[in-house]
């Protein structure tokens, strides 16, 4: 067994962790789950320094990886397909790296938190408003 030392989660981490958790409404259960999720492990004194880092950019939402999900599933299902096309379109703007600037944009335009809570009328206007952007971006809105 090699003498390699390993950082642990400092305390300035755990206060951070508890103050982001706090900030966005994430209650001690969801954070557990958050921290089992991202390192395997059950306690917030067993993270590595890494992991811990890595638990609080979820919490903060700069992580975007595979397993959260899209906002083009679940929601509103009969705005499901509608959203599919508002992602192709939002794709073609470089913007489905980050659905804070899709949700962003819906809040700005419709004063509504969450791309799947808008309705069908609301979907079709954006969709419209997205195909404009691209056309003006030089793309083509064909799939």
């Amino acid at each position: 067994m090699s003498n390699v030392a390993i950082n642990m989660i400092t305390n300035e981490q755990k206060k951070a962790l508890w103050g982001a958790a706090k900030s966005k409404g994430i209650d001690k259960d969801v954070l557990y789950s958050i921290i089992e999720d991202v390192s395997g492990k059950e306690h917030m004194t067993e993270l590595t320094f890494l992991e811990a880092a890595k638990v609080l950019d979820r919490v903060n939402n700069k992580k975007h990886d595979s397993n959260q999900k899209r906002t083009d599933e679940g929601g509103n299902i009969a705005t499901q397909a509608q959203r599919r096309k508002i992602y192709v379109l939002t794709g073609k703007l470089g913007w489905n790296d980050n659905d804070d600037r899709v949700n962003g944009f819906v809040k700005k335009v419709f004063k509504v938190e969450r791309l799947e809570w808008l309705n069908k009328y609301q979907c079709n206007k954006l969709i419209e408003m997205l195909k404009k952007m691209v056309i003006e971006k030089g793309g083509s809105i064909d799939e």
